[in-house]
C-alpha cells in the first residue's frame, strides 16, 4: 500500500470506532436526530461479540442482584469497583428485556427464557442461544441499525489517529483503503475491542490490537489495569492451528463436561474461576509434557450435544473429534482483557468528548478476573449510559475543526506500531508477559 497522500473532511454528530455489541447498542440508543458514523476495522461482523458462544449473564430477578453482585465481585478478586457492579447489576435486567423486545431468539424451556450456570455464578443466570449467543445478539443489533436512516456504516476502515486539543476530542482521523478521512465529531465513541492479535496464542479475531488503548497511551489518556487478561482455560487444541484459537465455551462444564488428565483423572472443579482453572491445566500439562488435557461431556445423548452445542460439535467433527463419543483436547489460550481506557459508569473518559465501551474500556466491574458472560452485559449496560449522556450534551457543544497533517504511514505499519506499543506497555507493568507470548509480525 503506497503513503496517504490526499484526505477529505466529513463531519458528524457521533463517530463510534467498532461495530461489536457495544458500538451498535450505543448506536441504537442515540437520539434520531443525530448523524452518526460506524466504522468497522475490517468486516462488520469481525468481533468478538460475534464469536461469543457462552451466553449474557444477569440477574433472574431482583433478589438475585445482590447474590450476583457478590459472585462479580468474588471472580474480581475484590478489586473490582463496586459502584460499576452494583450499576451492571441493576441494569441487566432491564437490558435483557431490550434484546427480546429487538428480537434476540433466547433459548426457551416451557415458554420462559431458559437460564445456564457457569464457572463462579452461584446459580443459574444465563441467558443463551445455543452455543452462539454472540453471533445471535450481532445479527439482531445489525439489522436494527441497518433501519436507522441517521446511521452510516463503513467496513474496512481503521481509526488511524484522534482529532484533540487541549484535553478534548474533536473526531479522528479514518484510512480506507489509500484514501484518508478527517472525521469531526461532537462526540467519539471508542468501541475497538480486545487485544489478542497482539499475541501468538489468542481466541479473538487477529485484528483486534488495542488500536484505542494505543491511541490513549500516546494522549495519556488514563488507561487502568491493563496487565489484567484472561486466560480462557479450554481452547480446542489443534495441530494444525495458525490464527485465531476456537474456543470451547465455558458453557459446556456448565452443563457438566469434566477436565481430565492424561491419566483419565479429574483434577481441578471445572467451575471454578477462570485463572484458577486455566492454572490448573497448565500444571498438568507442564507435568505430562502434552500439550493438552481432555474435556468429556460424552455422557450426554448425541441428540442433546447437537442442539446445545451445534458449532462445537460441528468444529470438533471437522478435526476428527465425536465429542458424543469422544473426549475434546484443550489448552488455555489468551481470551479477554481486562483492562482498557479507564472510564466512569457513563463511559467517559480522563478526554472531553471521549468515550469508550466494551472490551477497549476499563469500567472496573471486572476487577482482576472476569466472571463468566458478564462481558456482552458489560457492553450493553455502558454503551447505553454513553449513549444517554451523549444524548443529554449533543445539544449544546458544536463542531470544532483543527487543521490535520496527512497519517505519514500506511495501515501496515500502524498495526506494526500498535502491537509493539501495546507489547511494551505490558512488559513494563509485568514480568509475566515475555516475548514467546506475542506476535510480532
Amino acid at each position: 500500500m503506497s503513503t496517504l497522500s490526499s484526505a477529505m473532511e466529513l463531519n458528524y454528530d457521533v463517530l463510534i470506532v467498532g461495530s461489536g455489541v457495544a458500538g451498535l447498542y450505543c448506536a441504537l440508543h442515540l437520539e434520531d436526530n443525530l448523524n452518526v458514523l460506524i466504522v468497522s476495522k475490517g468486516y462488520f461482523d469481525e468481533n468478538n461479540t460475534y464469536l461469543a458462544q457462552g451466553g449474557i449473564s444477569t440477574a433472574k430477578d431482583p433478589v438475585d442482584i445482590l447474590p450476583y453482585i457478590k459472585d462479580t465481585l468474588k471472580a474480581g478478586q475484590y478489586e473490582n469497583d463496586t459502584l460499576a457492579v452494583r450499576t451492571l447489576a441493576e441494569e441487566s435486567i432491564d437490558n435483557i428485556k431490550t434484546l427480546v423486545e429487538l428480537g434476540v431468539p433466547f433459548d426457551k424451556k416451557n415458554n420462559t427464557i431458559s437460564y445456564t450456570k457457569e464457572g463462579a455464578h452461584s446459580t443459574n443466570r444465563i441467558v443463551h442461544v445455543k452455543d452462539q449467543t454472540g453471533r445471535y445478539l450481532w445479527e439482531t443489533l445489525m439489522k436494527q441499525v441497518q433501519k436507522k436512516k441517521n446511521i452510516t456504516l463503513m467496513m474496512n476502515t481503521s481509526l488511524a489517529d484522534l482529532i484533540t486539543e487541549d484535553n478534548f476530542c474533536y473526531g479522528g482521523v479514518l484510512i480506507s483503503g489509500e484514501e484518508q478521512m478527517n472525521v469531526y465529531a461532537k462526540s467519539v465513541v471508542l468501541a475497538t475491542g480486545g487485544i489478542g492479535g497482539i499475541f501468538k496464542d489468542s481466541t479473538n479475531h487477529r485484528i483486534l490490537t488495542g488500536d484505542g488503548i494505543c491511541l490513549a497511551l500516546k494522549y495519556n489518556i488514563t488507561v487502568k489495569n491493563l496487565e489484567y487478561i484472561q486466560i480462557h482455560p479450554t481452547s480446542l487444541y489443534d495441530n494444525n492451528y495458525y490464527g485465531r484459537r476456537f474456543l470451547i465455551s465455558e458453557a459446556v462444564r456448565g452443563e457438566g463436561a469434566k477436565l481430565l488428565n492424561q491419566e483419565g483423572n479429574r483434577f481441578v472443579d471445572e467451575l471454578l474461576p477462570r485463572d484458577v482453572v486455566a492454572k490448573a491445566i497448565r500444571n498438568e500439562i507442564n507435568k505430562s509434557n502434552i500439550p493438552y488435557v481432555f474435556l468429556d461431556i460424552s455422557f450426554l445423548s448425541k441428540d442433546y450435544l447437537v442442539k446445545r452445542f451445534p458449532m462445537i460439535y460441528e468444529k470438533c467433527a471437522q478435526i476428527g473429534i465425536d465429542i458424543s463419543k469422544d473426549p475434546m483436547l484443550v489448552i488455555p489460550s489468551q481470551h479477554y482483557h481486562m483492562g482498557g481506557i479507564q472510564v466512569d459508569i457513563d463511559s467517559k473518559s480522563s478526554m472531553s468528548r471521549l468515550f469508550a465501551v466494551g472490551e477497549a474500556s476499563c469500567t472496573g466491574v471486572h476487577g482482576k478476573n472476569r466472571l463468566a458472560s458478564n462481558s456482552l452485559l458489560e457492553g450493553l449496560v455502558f454503551s447505553k449510559r454513553a449513549a444517554q449522556s451523549i444524548n443529554e450534551t449533543n445539544k449544546t457543544i458544536g463542531f470544532k475543526k483543527i487543521p490535520i497533517n496527512f497519517v505519514a504511514k500506511n495501515l501496515i505499519e500502524i498495526t506494526k506500531s500498535n502491537k509493539q506499543i501495546l507489547k511494551k506497555e505490558l512488559q513494563r507493568r509485568s514480568p509475566d508477559f515475555n516475548d514467546e507470548l506475542f506476535d510480532d509480525r
